[in-house]
C-alpha cells in the first residue's frame, strides 16, 4: 500500500505531513497508519527544531478544547454570540463582514464585541453636542422641530445605554462559561488532562538555562497554560509587577530567575524551567481600574467573577474597550509588540498549536517572521476543516521554512505528547551516551535486546 500521495486539494479531513526535506506536503493514508514509523521521522526533527536559538509557542482555543475533551469528553466554552435587543441586524451584518475579511467565515462573540464597541462610540459622538450643551440653536427652525430632534436624540441615548448594558452582560456570561470550563478541567473524572497538559508544556520549557527562554503566546482568555505550568513547576514571567494587586507595566525589563550554586559567590546561574508568557487577547483575571490594567486574585475555576471585581471594573478581554480610545488599544498594542519582537529574529522557531489562523494581525506577524530565511514555523493542528491553514501556507510561499502536522493522528493532544514531542525533561544523559557510543565506534543499538553492534569497516 502506498503510504503517501501527491497533495492536490484542500486539507479537510486529511492527514497532512511535511517535515525535513519534504518539498511539498504529503497526504498520509489513514488505513494502516503506523505511529512508531512516523515517530522515527517526526520526533528527532522536532527535537532539533526545539533547540533553536529562539523558541516560541503560540496556542489558540484548540489547546483549551483538547484539555477539556480529555477531562470531560467534550469541548469547553465556545465563541457563542450575544443576543442584542436594539441594533441587532446592524451588528450581525458588520460582524459577519468582519469575520469574512479575517478569513473566519462565521462571526463569533469577538466580532460582535468589536462592532458593538464601535457602534457605541459612534452613538456617543453623534449625540455628544446635544448632551453637553443641553440645548440646540433654534435659528429659523420652529420649536416643534427642535423638540422632535431632542426627542430622537433622547431615544438614541436610551438605546445606547441599553446596548452598553447588554454588552456588559454578554461579556460577563462569556466569562462565566470560561470559568466553568476551567472548573471542568480540574474536576474531571480523568487526571489524564492535567498530566498531558503538564507534559505538553514541559516539552517546550525543557531548555537549557543557557539558551534563550521559551516565549509562550496565547489568544485564550482562560488560564489553562498557567494552571498546567504551575503543576509542572514552570516559572512564568509576564509584564505584571506586584504581589497584592499586580499592575501591567509598559516597560519590559526582561526579568529572569537566578540562583547561587553552593560554594560559589558572585556568579549566579539561570534557573531552569523559566518561560515568558504573553496573553495577546487579555485574560479572564485582567481588569481596568483607576487608570491601570490589574490582575485580580481570581481562583481557577471560580463560580462567578463578580465576587472578585466591582461593578465599575472593566474586564480586559480583547477586543473589549474601556471608556476611551486609549484603553481600547492599551495594553494590546504592547502585547503584540512583544509577539513581533520575539518571533521576528534570526534562528527563531515558532510552534503553533490549536490556533486556526483566524486573526489577520497575528498572521501578518508570522508572515513577517518567515521573511527571515533562518526562521522556521511548525504548525500542529487537529484538522484544517476551515481551510485557513492551507490558505496561509499557500499565501506566504515559504515551504522550506514550514513544518506541517495536521490531522487527528498528529494533532490530538494526548497522541502528540506521547509519540511526537521531545522528552519533557532536559535529557543530557542521552546526549552523553550518544557521544560515548560515537567515540567507541558504536553507531547502532538494539532497543529490545540491549545489544550494540560495532561499526563495520568500510571497504
Amino acid at each position: 500500500m502506498e503510504r503517501t500521495r501527491r497533495l492536490k486539494h484542500l486539507w479537510k479531513d486529511k492527514l497532512i505531513l511535511k517535515i525535513r526535506e519534504d518539498r511539498e506536503p504529503r497526504e498520509i493514508e489513514d488505513e494502516g497508519f503506523d505511529e512508531n514509523s512516523f515517530r522515527q521521522e517526526i520526533e528527532p526533527w522536532l527535537t532539533a527544531l526545539f533547540q533553536s536559538e529562539y523558541l516560541s509557542l503560540l496556542t489558540g482555543a484548540g489547546l483549551s478544547s483538547a484539555a477539556h475533551i480529555l477531562s470531560v469528553g467534550e469541548p469547553g466554552a465556545g465563541m457563542s454570540s450575544i443576543n442584542f435587543s436594539d441594533f441587532k441586524e446592524q451588528i450581525d451584518l458588520k460582524a459577519k463582514e468582519s469575520a469574512k475579511n479575517s478569513g473566519r467565515g462565521t462571526a463569533n462573540i469577538e466580532d460582535q464585541i468589536r462592532i458593538a464597541n464601535e457602534l457605541i462610540r459612534g452613538l456617543e459622538i453623534f449625540t455628544c453636542i446635544e448632551s453637553k450643551t443641553g440645548q440646540k440653536e433654534i435659528g429659523d427652525e420652529t420649536y416643534a422641530d427642535v423638540f422632535v430632534v431632542e426627542t430622537e436624540f433622547q431615544i438614541i441615548d436610551e438605546k445606547r445605554d441599553k446596548l452598553v448594558l447588554e454588552l456588559k452582560e454578554g461579556i460577563n456570561k462569556f466569562a462565566k462559561n470560561i470559568l466553568e470550563s476551567e472548573k471542568n478541567i480540574v474536576c474531571g473524572s480523568e487526571n489524564k488532562a492535567v498530566e498531558t497538559l503538564m507534559s505538553f508544556l514541559m516539552s517546550f520549557a525543557s531548555r537549557s538555562a543557557t539558551r534563550e527562554r521559551l516565549n509562550i503566546f496565547t489568544t485564550n482568555y482562560d488560564r489553562v497554560i498557567e494552571f498546567g505550568a504551575e503543576l509542572a513547576g514552570i516559572h512564568l514571567i509576564d509584564r505584571f509587577q506586584g504581589t497584592i494587586s499586580p499592575i501591567f507595566r509598559s516597560s519590559r525589563l526582561k526579568l529572569d530567575i537566578h540562583y547561587n550554586p553552593p560554594g560559589i559567590r558572585g556568579e549566579p546561574r539561570y534557573l531552569e524551567g523559566v518561560s515568558y508568557i504573553t496573553k495577546l487577547h487579555g485574560s479572564i483575571d485582567w481588569i481596568y481600574k483607576d487608570g491601570y490594567v490589574r490582575r485580580i486574585a481570581l481562583p481557577y475555576g471560580a463560580d462567578d467573577i463578580s465576587k472578585y471585581s466591582k461593578e465599575e471594573d472593566v474586564l480586559m478581554i480583547y477586543p473589549n474597550s474601556s471608556k476611551d480610545r486609549e484603553t481600547s488599544e492599551y495594553p494590546y498594542v504592547e502585547l503584540f509588540r512583544d509577539f513581533a519582537s520575539s518571533v521576528c529574529r534570526p534562528n527563531s522557531t515558532l510552534v503553533v498549536y490549536g490556533y486556526s489562523f483566524g486573526d489577520e494581525h497575528i498572521n501578518r506577524v508570522i508572515a513577517d517572521m518567515l521573511s527571515i530565511p533562518s526562521t522556521h514555523l511548525v504548525i500542529i493542528s487537529y484538522d484544517d476543516n476551515s481551510g485557513r491553514v492551507h490558505r496561509f501556507y499557500e499565501k506566504v510561499k515559504r515551504p522550506a521554512q514550514i513544518t506541517l502536522l495536521i490531522g487527528k493522528k498528529f494533532g490530538d493532544l494526548e497522541t502528540l505528547v506521547k509519540n511526537y514531542l521531545p522528552k519533557s525533561a532536559i535529557d543530557r544523559t542521552s546526549i552523553r551516551m550518544a557521544e560515548l557510543l560515537k567515540a567507541r565506534g558504536w553507531n547502532t543499538q538494539d532497543e529490545h535486546k540491549g545489544e550494540t553492534k560495532k561499526e563495520e569497516d568500510k571497504q
